[in-house]
């Protein structure tokens, strides 16, 4: 099967059934990219209410086949998450080239999301959980940090997937804890200010905001650039 819209499948029954594993119990899930199914029929029973998203239509009607109501035939980018209330869960293996623009659209919905297991390139799981000072530390690492807890869960071979990448998975938890009250920040104002910082990540943030301070952005932690960020409301 060739995988639309550049995903691979998830479909060796080891992988599938540790994955299903690692997303625990919970009222509401909802499962971005069905696909072919094989995750699909795993997660369905780890919530009482169960939905599973899907954008290509063929492979939604091979869904609602199997699942009927479940499926939501929808790009996941365009969807509403507040449709299904408070206190939803979300898991998926989602496309590589999608996976920042789905990530943020998961951080814009933080007010209904309580936890999402995801599974991403091994490359930008490690993006997203480097620390302050690092060379992996950027845009990315900061805003998942700002609006959750990211926690490795294990790496997945090529094997695993059908069509094979070229690189590995990671499974990831990302557990909601948006930051912006803890310290003290608008969040979208906040998001803003990160974008700019980060822009240019070997320029200093003094020469880039025009006071005097010679620390790059990579350089600081949350607390750090949110005292930063609040000096210039001033």
């Amino acid at each position: 099967m060739k995988a639309p819209r550049g995903q691979n499948f998830l479909y060796q029954a080891a992988w599938v059934e540790r994955v299903a594993e690692a997303v625990e119990p919970c009222p509401k899930l909802l499962e971005i990219g069905g696909g072919p199914g094989a995750l699909t029929a795993r997660l369905e029973g780890r919530a009482q209410e169960f939905w599973v998203v899907e954008s290509d239509r063929a492979l939604a009607d091979g869904l609602r086949e199997r699942f009927g109501a479940k499926v939501v035939e929808a790009d996941i980018l365009q969807l509403d998450l507040s449709r299904f209330g408070p206190g939803l869960s979300v898991a998926g293996n989602l496309p590589y080239y999608i996976t920042s623009p789905i990530l943020l659209h998961l951080f814009r919905h933080v007010a209904t999301i309580t936890t999402a297991v995801i599974m991403v390139q091994r490359e930008v799981a490690d993006r997203i959980l480097a620390a302050p000072g690092g060379r992996e530390f950027g845009l990315l690492s900061a805003t998942c940090r700002f609006y959750a807890r990211p926690e490795r869960l294990f790496d997945l071979p090529p094997g695993a997937f059908r069509p094979a990448p070229r690189v590995h998975s990671t499974l990831l938890r990302l557990t909601i804890a948006p930051q912006g009250e803890a310290l003290g920040v608008d969040g979208e104002a906040f998001m803003r200010f990160l974008r700019t910082a980060f822009a240019q990540k070997r320029k200093q943030l003094g020469k880039r905001f025009g006071i005097a301070l010679e620390a790059r952005a990579e350089q600081l932690d949350l607390p750090e650039l949110a005292a930063l960020y609040r000096s210039l409301l001033v």
